[in-house]
Order: structure tokens, then sequence, then C-alpha cells
């Protein structure tokens, strides 16, 4: 993320994506129950504090941060409590100065990583910044989701699921214009840059599984998301949804 999210109105963004914010919401709240004392939290890239909510009655200690000042400021009028909260206006790449090394118990970062220029960089960064024996919920844009893959294979790319390289979503224009990248991610690829910095998967899950405008259409959100409360296990094991969340742990 950047703080060109300054200039772009991401609170309208999220309106008619409640099922969207739910079913993240509800992946958190289920790696939270896997996760038995936690006194400091970590958000990269918390934004307008959306999903503060679903976990900041876990921890003592929350720290918010975000590259925008302005989502930053709305994140702050929302949770006011100044002993629990902590809010830092900063990139990831920058969080090493701000946050001391081994000190997180948990850190979250959710629909951050499609922005990130240096994915090894920045997984290093946030393996840094939890304790030994410490959590990281981390949420990536899959590129084997069950979409990509049909498109794909009808264009006649029938290698596609095996290939691990990240994919610019962005258009050429866009490039030239070298506004933020917009990657997704071979889940190979983030489960093996995770292992070789000292983390263990626990669980992932497939989240968002029912993203289709004419199901949002025909169903409640409420239908939505109990149709998503149990799909997002098994679904894991084809990474077939749009976005994916992993709970890990940093051995020590």
């Amino acid at each position: 993320m950047s703080a060109a999210y300054d200039t772009y109105d991401y609170l309208s963004y999220w309106l008619g994506r409640g099922y969207e914010h739910k079913a993240e919401a509800l992946a958190i709240r289920e790696f939270l129950q896997k996760i038995k004392k936690v006194r400091t939290i970590l958000e990269v890239g918390a934004g307008f504090g959306r999903l503060i909510g679903s976990y900041a009655f876990r921890a003592k200690k929350v720290i918010v941060t975000d590259p925008s000042s302005k989502l930053l400021r709305i994140a702050r009028d929302r949770f006011r409590d100044k002993k629990k909260f902590r809010f830092i206006h900063t990139s990831l790449e920058n969080l090493p100065d701000k946050v001391r090394g081994g000190s997180i118990d948990l850190v979250i970062i959710i629909r951050v990583m499609h922005h990130l220029k240096n994915l090894e960089e920045s997984v290093s960064i946030l393996a840094r910044i939890v304790k030994k024996g410490g959590y990281l919920i981390l949420e990536y844009p899959n590129k084997r989701n069950w979409k990509a893959i049909i498109k794909e294979v009808l264009q006649g790319n029938l290698t596609f699921p095996l290939d691990i390289f990240p994919k610019d979503l962005r258009s050429k224009r866009s490039v030239k214009l070298k506004k933020l990248p917009f990657f997704n991610y071979h889940p190979d690829k983030i489960q093996s840059l995770l292992v070789s910095n000292g983390f263990s998967v626990i669980e992932k899950r497939s989240v968002s599984n029912l993203r289709s405008g004419p199901l949002k259409r025909a169903l409640s959100i409420d239908t939505l998301l109990f149709l998503e409360r149990y799909l997002q296990k098994p679904l894991a094991l084809l990474s077939f949804g749009p976005s994916i969340f992993l709970l890990a742990r940093k051995k020590g």
C-alpha cells in the first residue's frame, strides 16, 4: 500500500461489499480461537480500521499502522482508547524503525500483499517483528483461484496452475504511469517464503468463495456467510477462492 490511498475513496469501495468484509472477519475470528494468549496485536495496513473490531478484544495493546495519513486519521477517530490503541503512520518497509523487533505476539496483514513491490523483503520484515512463538495472520490474493484457472485454460495456457511467478493485474498504461502494483500470488510461493523465514503454517482458509455478482444478488448476506463458514477450510485444500488467509506461528 502507499500514500496513493490518501486520494482514493476507500470507504466507498466497501459499500456493497458486506459479504466480503464479514467473510474476512470470520476467518480472523476462527484463527484467534487457535491462539491461547495474545498481549499485543499489530495490524499492518489497517486502513480506516475496517477489521479492528474483529480482533481488538483479544489484546491489551493494539498497534495500528498505515501509510495513508487520511485513513489512519479515520481509524483513530473510531477507536479513541489511548491506553489500548497506538496509531503509527508508516509503510511496511519502515516499520522496523517504529516497532521493536521480536516484540509482537500477533501481526495481522490483510489486503496489503498485492501492493508490495518486494515480497521477500516484506515477509522478512514481518518475521523480524513477530516474537518467537508468536503468530502471523496473513492474507494474499490467490493467483490460482478457480476463476483465473478456467480463464487461462480456455485461453490455452494449460501450464498456468504450475506457474509460481506473481501475476501483475495492472494494465500496460498503469504500469507506464507507475501506479501501485497489484500482484496475485501462487500459494506455493507464499508458503515457501513463510517457511524460509521461520514460520510454520497452522491453518489455511479460502475466503470470499462466493464472491459473485449473481450469487450476491440472489442470496442474502446471512445465507452467504452461513455457506462461507463451512466452505473456508475444505476449499482451502484446493486454493479455490480469490483470497487465501494463513495462520502461521514463528518457531522458537
